[in-house]
């Protein structure tokens, strides 16, 4: 019987056998590094907004305390964005003619709420109380970075469940207030008792952020 492929394709069939699933796996492994890239995430990317807001003007130069237009971030589990009337406390009296304003006299003027948009938004799966984080010393810049530098605001970290659990599992050595904390733990403990370490396990509950 005569042989139905050249010894050629035979050869051709054997290397796209092995080549196959190589490529797949590479492909795979190309996916997982490229989903948990900050590029994925949007690291570094800024979000249009209605005004070029500079973070690095009011919060750097002019020292805005952040809670002055993020009302909600000490108590509630959204920051809040700055309004229209938040926004006029000053520019009724400074650039009040500049035309980069214009929305905020258009959103003034209609009572509607400037739609500013957030880089950090999380997910609505994932729960987030801005109040519970701030009030345990976590400080603006561990979530958001040094936004008082910069002069587009832009997403600093990934915010992925995994960025979180690795402050969760050990929350501690990741705040600038430890130090203070420990100080003031050890002062209230009985003499010659160490301060008890922190309880994780409710931070690591799934519960805790998926609701």
């Amino acid at each position: 019987m005569a042989q139905l492929f050249s010894r050629r394709a035979t050869t051709i069939f054997r290397v796209v056998l092995t080549l196959t699933p190589l490529a797949a796996a590479a492909g795979g492994g190309l996916t997982y590094v490229w989903l948990r890239s900050d590029a994925a995430w949007g690291v570094g990317k800024p979000a249009p907004q209605p005004i070029p807001f500079r973070h690095d003007l009011h919060a750097g130069v002019l020292k805005i305390d952040c809670r002055y237009c993020h009302t909600g971030a000490e108590r509630a589990a959204d920051a809040g964005m700055p309004s229209a009337q938040t926004c006029m406390t000053c520019h009724s009296q400074i650039w009040a003619g500049a035309s980069v304003l214009e929305p905020l006299r258009t959103a003034l003027a209609l009572d509607t709420p400037l739609r500013w948009r957030s880089v950090s938004r999380l997910p609505d799966f994932a729960y987030f109380h801005h109040g519970a984080h701030v009030s345990k010393g976590v400080t603006c810049a561990t979530c958001h970075g040094r936004v008082e530098e910069m002069p587009k605001t832009v997403k600093a970290r990934t915010l992925s469940m995994g960025w979180c659990l690795e402050c969760h599992r050990d929350p501690g050595s990741r705040l600038p207030l430890h130090t203070a904390v420990l100080a003031t733990a050890e002062k209230k403990q009985p003499s010659g008792q160490a301060p008890r370490a922190h309880d994780t396990s409710l931070l690591m509950s799934c519960s805790t952020c998926h609701r």
